[in-house]
Parts: structure tokens; sequence; C-alpha cells
């Protein structure tokens, strides 16, 4: 463990989207396999203190840690490549960091000082950027900056990173990801948008150490060459990201370039052992070379943008590796099916995953769905509001509790089978309020849930604000859907399952969150080889 955290700041140029947090992630597996402690964190430059209560379809998955942070979709990448948890210190706003400079000018600590950007806003973002490293945990601290390098919302980072890079010196470095674009009326690769990116963060002060360059071709010597004289920075500091078949190929793609080794270097830090990377390469080689595929349903309102079911589809990759099979995800609007074509648009898939969500819109349509894999005998596994819409089905057309609902689609409805959480009833603002983050649940034993985990403890992690209404569990249980799992201190049903079915599950909580690459959710993988097991695969 070194004595001082280095930090590395990863900023994007020419263009957003580039993959700034696969890089970062991909360096900190590399780092990570090298035997040095890694963390990653995420500057973003919005204005919301966090992306609660963002629509998915403005800024995807809404990602939850164990101390329930909820934070970019980044962090989804951080932790799957990583294998460790993040927390509430690696994903900082812009919201976040003027929230809490103007309470403390509100609280007088300021001494009556004018409050500006410079130094105060700066500050608080420099405090926040070095609370991990100054934990004592980790030998590295890899920051990766939203948004590109002459962003208005970017500049009080930029700012930060500069001032960090005068008083860190020689800990502390920065990588620019930038594009090289392939021109095909030219025949050839330009790099004058990243010579331009370069020109426009040395404006700001900063010099990059190292360029990684995204690109659809091979950059061959004399390219790298003009980009490090154009650019103060080394040719072997001209790193090639060249556009991958999947986000696992980067790792290795990023150790061919000897990414790491350039830093180690730069920091002036032994290389330690060669990554192997054992694990890794075994993962990618499976995923590259399955058995067989397994089509599956993906049932969700905001299918439109996948990356709003971000960690579902990474949590079906790992799980898909685990049985050596490729997971085909049919995306289905929840909207766009009822009980007339459910048949048609259902009856080719091995399972049924209902998505979690908010709100009313498409709610009729993933009742359809979880009473065509019910009454079919198709694998379901329904996350968040899908436990929730599973309750409602069965409620509806088992128990034949008619207009049975949530309170949060039908405040009046009759039989209200899910309702607010008594802790969520005084509850007037809506971000940073909901049961968020890791609760423990009991598992019951003989149940299904107990054997997936082969544990009667467990801990998951949680975003909501609805939950089942205990006062129908008897209902329930007399008429065939058990609650496997409970939290220990409220009672709160986090588990039901039908054991008179091959394979129907719900969770209150977001499975999702903790699958990795090393270590797939065992609700996925079993889910997985349900699908596997009772339908042929299709070839």
């Amino acid at each position: 463990m070194s004595a001082t955290a280095k930090y590395i700041f990863v900023t994007g140029g020419v263009t957003s989207s580039l993959g700034k947090g696969i890089i970062s992630a991909s360096l900190a597996k590399l780092l990570q396999a090298r035997g040095y402690s890694v963390t990653i964190q995420k500057l973003d430059p919005y204005i919301n203190v966090d992306p609660g209560t963002l629509n998915p379809y403005e800024h995807g998955e809404c990602y939850v840690t164990d101390d329930g942070a909820e934070t970019d979709l980044d962090l989804g990448h951080y932790e799957r490549y990583l294998n460790i948890p993040t927390s509430q210190a690696n994903n900082v706003t812009t919201g976040r960091i003027y929230q809490a400079v103007i309470d403390k000018e509100r609280r007088g600590e300021y001494l009556g000082k004018t409050v500006q950007v410079i130094p105060h806003i700066t500050d608080e973002i420099k405090e926040r950027i070095q609370i991990l490293g100054k934990s004592g945990n980790f030998d590295f601290v890899i920051t990766e900056i939203g948004g590109t390098v002459g962003d208005i919302e970017s500049l009080p980072y930029i700012e930060s990173v500069r001032q960090l890079h005068w008083e860190l010196g020689n800990n502390c470095m920065v990588i620019h990801l930038t594009l090289i674009p392939y021109l095909n009326a030219a025949g050839e690769l330009k790099t004058k948008p990243t010579q331009h990116s370069v020109k426009a963060l040395l404006e700001l002060g900063l010099q990059p150490d190292v360029l990684v360059c995204r690109t659809e071709h091979q950059l061959n010597q004399g390219i790298r060459n003009k980009i490090a004289k154009f650019c103060n920075v080394a040719s072997n500091a001209v790193i090639e990201s060249i556009d991958a078949d999947t986000i696992y190929d980067v790792p290795l793609l990023m150790l061919g370039e000897q990414l790491d080794k350039v830093v180690l270097n730069k920091l002036n830090l032994p290389g330690g052992p060669e990554p192997e990377l054992t694990l890794w390469r075994n993962f990618l080689r499976k995923f590259k070379n399955p058995r067989s595929t397994v089509r599956i349903a993906l049932v969700g309102k905001y299918i439109e943008l996948k990356d709003s079911y971000k960690s579902i589809v990474e949590a079906f990759n790992h799980a898909g590796v685990s049985s050596e099979v490729k997971i085909d995800l049919k995306w289905i609007h929840s909207e766009k099916i009822n009980e007339h074509n459910a048949n048609e648009l259902l009856g080719n898939v091995a399972g049924i995953l209902v998505a979690p969500g908010f709100g009313s819109r498409g709610i009729e349509g993933k009742l359809s769905a979880i009473q065509y894999a019910r009454e079919n005998k198709i694998p379901f596994l329904g996350i968040c509001l899908g436990m929730q819409c599973a309750v409602i089905e069965f409620s509806r057309n088992v128990l034949g509790l008619e207009d049975a609902h949530s309170t949060e689609i039908n405040p009046d409805t009759p039989h209200p089978v899910i309702d607010l959480m008594n802790i969520q009833k005084k509850v007037t603002h809506k971000g940073g309020t909901m049961r968020l983050g890791a609760y423990p649940c009991n598992l019951m034993k003989g149940t299904m849930a107990h054997s997936i985990y082969n544990d009667e403890h467990i801990s998951e992690r949680h975003r909501h604000r609805y939950e089942y209404n205990n006062e129908y569990l008897p209902d329930f249980e007399k008429a065939g859907m058990l609650a496997s799992g409970l939290n220990p201190d409220s009672g709160l049903v986090e588990i039901v399952e039908i054991p008179d079915h091959p394979w129907f599950i719900g969770v209150q909580f977001h499975p999702e969150y903790k699958s990795t690459v090393v270590s797939p959710h065992p609700l996925f993988v079993h889910f997985v080889k349900a699908t596997v097991k009772v339908t042929e695969p299709v070839r």
C-alpha cells in the first residue's frame, strides 16, 4: 500500500460517449491485476444533486451503491470490472458541490467572504476528489470527468484538476480520451480533432500525459508520432483504442497497448507482476464461444434506451457465460403487449424478465406478460416493480381480487396489495428519499430462494417506495404464492415465489447491481439455467 495515493484524471474531447468509463475501468483492472488497490470515481457536471430524479431517457440507468447513493451508471462498470463495491464518495455532481458550498455559506463558515467559483467551488471539488485517496485504502484513485473539454459545465472540474496537478506534482497525471475519425471520402484517419481537443485542454492550463485515441482503424507509427509531436506527449503514450466487439475486450486491448506500463512509468512506480487476467480471459473465451443460445424476453417501458437496463443486460451476460450460453434478449415494450398478443410476442422465448420502473405507463402490459409466464410455466424473474406486478397479477387472477393494484398506480384500489411504505408516507422531497442501498434479508429454508443463494442470510440493494402489503400475506400463501424472503427488522416481503412452477421468482430488490464478471449473481445464474432446462434453446 502506497503512503500517498496516486491520482489519475480521465478527461474526454471531441465528442461524448467515447467510453471514458470503460477506459477508466479497464486501466483500473490492469493496475489491480498488478497488485495495486484501485478505486474509480465519477465527476458529473450536471446540476442535479444525483440522477435519482432523472428520467431514464435523460440519463439511462440510475445505479445504487451499498450505502444508498443514487449514482451514474458508470459506477456499475467500475464494480463489474473490479469486483469491489463503490460508495457515496465515488460519484460527485455539480449539484452536490454547489449545495455543499451554499450550505457552508448559510452556516457562516466563509466568515463573510464573497463566495466564488474560485476558490470555494474548486476547493470543494478538490476536497471531494481526495476523500478516497486520504482514506488510506487505495494506491490509485482514478477520476473520470463527465462531458467533454470545452463544455461550460466542466470548467470548474478542469480548473480543479489543474490546481491539483500543481499541488500533487508527481502523484498526479492526466489521461485524455479523444477521437481519430476516419473519412471515407479521403480514405484516411484525421488527427486534427485530437489536436484541437488537446489545444482546448492546454488553454485551460492542463497538459495531458497520455492520449487514448478511439478509432475504427489501426493507428500506424507515423500517425502516433504525429499526434505525439503536436500534442506534447511521448509517442508510446499515444494509445490506440480501436472499436471492440464487447466492452470486456477493452482491458486486454489496453494491456496490449501497455497503457498500465505507461501510467506506472509516468508515476515512477514498479510494474509488479505481469497481469495474467486468467479469470477475465476465461470469461471472454466463453462469452465469445457459447455452446447454444437462449432467447429471453425483457419486458419494460424504457426499451428505446437500452442503457436504462444496463446492469440487467450485463448480469445476463455474466450468467450466460456461467452456463456457456448466449443470451438473446428480446426487447418487448410493455405498452405493446396485452392478453391478445402475448402468445405472439412471448411464444418463442425461454424466459421472461419484467423490469423495474416507476409510474403507471405500461403496467397492464407487464401484468399480461407475467400472467403468460405463470400460466404457461415459463421461467420468470420480476425485479422491484416487476415483483410488485407479479403480486398484483396473482391477486387478480388467482385470488380473484378484482381491481387489486398498487396504490402508486391506483390510490383508490379496493385491494391495495402493494402499498406505500409507512416510512415514505410523510416524505415530500423526491430526491434521495426512497428506500435506498443494502438491506438484510432472511431466506426461508426449503424454498427455491434458499437453494439459489445456499444461505439463510443475504444482503441486497434497494430502490423503491412501495412494498408488499403484509395484510394479504396469508391469502397469498394459501393460494400458492410464498413469501420466501423477509427483512428481519421490518418484516418487509423481499422475495416471492410460486413453488408449483418450474421457476417463478419476484424480488423487491435489484440483484443486477451486484453481478460482476467474476461473481455473477446467483439469481441470474439460476434463472438462465432454468431457461436452458425448461425450454429447448434456440439454435
